[in-house]
């Protein structure tokens, strides 16, 4: 019994040390820029070390909008993360990769991106990579905080295009690749411990 006893002190102790030596382990969070497309998103990040985090994040558009415009779309994103100074607090670098698979058109985007977008429909496929630079700031009360990030990479796409939003005769297929953002986020993030 004595032994027993040994081995859980020794387990307790142990466990209490690595949750001080390690505030925040477990995180989750939801990107307040992707809501104003509609879309549901989550994102978890667990720690890995004492300065590298694990990130994913996922997002779904169901939606079809008047006029037949729509940004459906389901994606995944998995993002390794490096904090300059530690986990969850201030500046940190990482990379990610990212696929979705989109049903787009009938929507107009800002700045003259994706021009064709507005007047037809493209129904595919996107795998990216990409790096990312973000900050993190603290809310008090250590479970809150707010987070700020942007990636760019590299992405390809494959895709089928049709004539307009609405009426739907295909125009035929292509494969892209191109330059992009590959994330852009102020995630609202919560501590679970």
């Amino acid at each position: 019994m004595t032994r027993f006893l040994k081995v859980l002190v020794f387990f307790v102790a142990s466990s209490l040390y690595s949750l001080t030596m390690y505030a925040q382990r477990t995180a989750v969070k939801t990107n307040a820029l992707y809501w104003t497309t509609a879309t549901f998103n989550a994102g978890f990040e667990t720690r890995l070390s004492s300065k590298w985090t694990l990130d994913v994040s996922a997002g779904w558009n169901p939606f079809t909008f008047s006029d037949n415009k729509k940004l459906k779309h389901v994606v995944v994103q998995p993002e390794a993360r490096y904090w300059l100074c530690a986990p969850y607090s201030g500046h940190f670098i990482g990379a990610n990769i990212l696929y979705s698979h989109y049903n787009a058109g009938g929507v107009k985007v800002p700045f003259g991106i994706f021009p064709d977008l507005e007047t037809q429909r493209f129904q595919g496929d996107l795998g990216a990579v990409g790096i990312v630079y973000g900050y993190s700031w603290m809310l008090p009360g250590k479970r809150w905080s707010i987070e700020g990030v942007v990636g760019l990479g590299y992405g390809i796409t494959h895709y089928s295009k049709y004539a307009c939003a609405v009426c739907g005769s295909k125009l035929g297929e292509d494969t892209k690749s191109l330059f992009m953002p590959t994330k852009l986020a102020i995630s609202i993030v919560y501590y679970l411990k």
